[in-house]
């Protein structure tokens, strides 16, 4: 990055994206790298599973119109009966597979575009060698950060419908309720989408929390929620551009591949175009919401030491086995009179 620290803090939303763009040009060569061995899989597995899901879920729905229109007890009821349950058997296996691949590749991806970028930030060497072997050691503590994520929502969630039960049984009994249920219900969905969307960007700074500093779960949660003060509104914004374009794209997909009924040739074309714009728009959210990890310390004027960073890049490549070495340490280096504990090594 050419921008120095604290001029980060004054980045906007045109700023954010500016400074994005920059990086990916100016390191096209490894995020293809990247994109090519985890994003463009991700994004195949995202579109894949929206025809096959679709195609199988209409097989199911017409089997069981023709299981209703079949007599009971006839040998081609029980036919139909354990087709329509091998089907949703079949179903739900292939959503829990999809859900594991598609966390397992998005998790991956997160952790080799984040390392990529604070490797950049620190000036240090950057290669597709050295990111691919950092993910894996990175990606377990994304998983901690994503349960913990995961958990919250569950909370959230459950505590939406249990207000939404009550809300219901208050207004079931009032006699002229109308007018006052559509108002409240109105609010309620405003408040359950606004702390949605809160929680969902808390989840995405968590994740580059997790993988430059030393915290993950609910404290990389805490730390995200603290840095997005006074960046919530640009953060807002940008986290409603980049999921209102992929549902653009998921819609254009769906009615023009998945339910489409033109030539097979318009659908395959339309298909490719939709897996570029989806890869390409998973790359760019990657790399803004690492952008906005550092505008974010930047504007709270947290000081983000390059050689600092460069440690904690070091010991995530190296593993374990890296210790950095303490300021007294340093000086009994330079006496020569350090001897490394028993219990540690500066490398293995």
């Amino acid at each position: 990055m050419d921008m120095e620290q604290e001029e980060m803090q004054f980045l906007g939303l045109f700023g954010i994206y500016k400074e994005a763009y920059k990086l990916m040009f100016r390191w096209g060569k490894i995020f293809t790298q990247i994109t090519l061995t985890l994003i463009l899989p991700l994004s195949l597995i995202f579109l894949a599973y929206e025809e096959v899901s679709t195609i199988l879920f209409w097989r199911i729905r017409y089997n069981e119109f023709r299981l209703h229109r079949t007599t009971a007890g006839t040998p081609a009821y029980h036919r139909l009966a354990d087709l329509v349950s091998s089907e949703w058997v079949t179903y739900i296996l292939l959503k829990a597979i999809y859900l594991v691949f598609l966390l397992a590749f998005s998790l991956l991806s997160t952790a080799a575009v984040v390392y990529t970028i604070a490797s950049v930030y620190a000036a240090r060497e950057v290669t597709f060698r050295r990111v691919m072997s950092v993910v894996p050691r990175v990606w377990k503590r994304l998983m901690v950060t994503f349960l913990c994520i995961f958990l919250a929502l569950v909370v959230y969630n459950t505590a939406f419908v249990l207000v939404f039960y009550v809300w219901h049984l208050t207004m079931a009994e009032l006699e002229d309720h109308d007018t006052a249920a559509t108002v409240v219900l109105l609010v309620l969905i405003g408040v359950y989408a606004a702390g949605f969307v809160y929680m969902t960007i808390i989840w995405q700074l968590a994740s580059v929390v997790s993988v430059l500093e030393d915290s993950c779960g609910f404290r990389a949660m805490a730390k995200s929620r603290n840095l997005i003060r006074g960046k919530m509104v640009v953060t807002a914004v940008i986290f409603f551009k980049l999921n209102l374009s992929l549902a653009i794209i998921n819609f254009v997909f769906r009615v023009s591949v998945v339910y489409g009924y033109w030539r097979r040739e318009m659908q395959v074309g339309l298909g490719v175009v939709c897996l570029l714009l989806l890869f390409k728009l998973f790359l760019l959210g990657l790399v803004v919401q690492t952008v906005i990890y550092f505008v974010c310390k930047s504007y709270h004027h947290e000081s983000i030491d390059k050689s600092a960073l460069s440690d904690h890049l070091e010991v995530l490549y190296l593993g374990e086995h890296y210790v950095p070495l303490k300021p007294r340490d340093l000086q009994d280096v330079q006496m020569g009179e350090y001897r490394p504990e028993s219990d540690r090594s500066v490398l293995v």
